[in-house]
């Protein structure tokens, strides 16, 4: 049994402080992580705390399961298992590190320092032997974290647009916008851009945690999130449309020219995650 099953409430205090600390250090960037895992018990358990650290996160099996879903999402991280029940996880590895540039996290309950020693050479970043604690998993990932995605400010300031990275808001001219996670993540994903215009296939990929084959996805939660964040959503000007395109966020009526700046204002703490049993959406 895990660690954090075994001691009870008092581990689920400490790994609400982790998660916050995690929450705060990555949660500037939106992370992909994709998890492939044989054992659907430790797959289910990890991806519920790394989505509860806030990161988006992509569940796999098995080897082919998992480079499919690697050439449609394109993660930042992997957390890879080395025992897969159709293929050897140092080889998926190899095949990753051949791929793209892509972070890998190696978990396997091979111990001796010849595995580990194979491992690294194979391609991973970081090796961690089972069993562990849910704790250093975490610390480990948010170390990686800030390896995909340096020097990210926690705040951005586009004029009238500010957005909130760690407690996840968005202000527009000084007042909240009630955003869906959905809607917040497909805007990120539009300022990432830097006021270049992105395809409805290429918000689909990179703002939706699942695959979705539906453009006209993007089209409805566009129109939703438009009614939030413009003074006349009939005549948007913060998100635009370019046709035969997709659409753009006008940097420059926001008074800025792809800026990006920290705050110094103080900021109201997040608040740490409350335990939740693993849901059945990781199943």
């Amino acid at each position: 049994m895990w660690p954090e099953l075994r001691n009870g409430q008092g581990q689920f205090a400490k790994l609400a402080i982790i998660i916050l600390r995690v929450q705060k250090a990555t949660l500037q960037a939106i992370i992909h992580i994709q998890v492939v895992q044989s054992n659907p018990h430790l797959r289910s358990l990890l991806g519920w705390h790394l989505q509860q650290a806030g990161f988006v996160v992509h569940l796999s099996s098995g080897c082919q399961h998992a480079q499919e879903l690697f050439q449609t999402r394109h993660p930042d991280l992997i957390v890879l298992d080395t025992d897969l029940p159709d293929g050897s996880g140092l080889e998926l590895c190899r095949w990753l590190r051949r791929q793209q540039q892509v972070l890998i996290f190696m978990l396997s309950a091979r111990n001796q320092e010849g595995d580990i020693v194979a491992g690294l050479k194979a391609g991973a970043d970081d090796y961690l032997t089972k069993p562990f604690g849910m704790q250093e998993f975490l610390v480990r990932i948010e170390s990686l974290s800030r390896r995909a995605h340096p020097l990210l400010p926690a705040y951005l300031n586009f004029g009238d647009l500010q957005i909130d990275l760690i407690q996840r808001r968005v202000f527009v001219r000084q007042h909240p916008a009630d955003l869906t996670p959905q809607e917040f993540s497909l805007l990120y994903v539009l300022t990432q851009a830097g006021g270049v215009p992105l395809s409805r296939q290429d918000l689909l990929l990179r703002a939706w945690p699942e695959y979705i084959d539906n453009p006209r996805t993007v089209d409805t939660h566009i129109l939703s999130l438009r009614k939030k964040i413009e003074l006349d959503p009939q005549h948007p000007r913060i998100i635009q449309t370019i046709r035969n395109v997709g659409y753009r966020l006008n940097l420059d009526l926001l008074n800025v020219s792809h800026h990006r700046q920290m705050t110094t204002s103080s900021l109201p703490q997040p608040v740490p995650p409350k335990p939740s049993p693993v849901s059945q959406a990781w199943n």
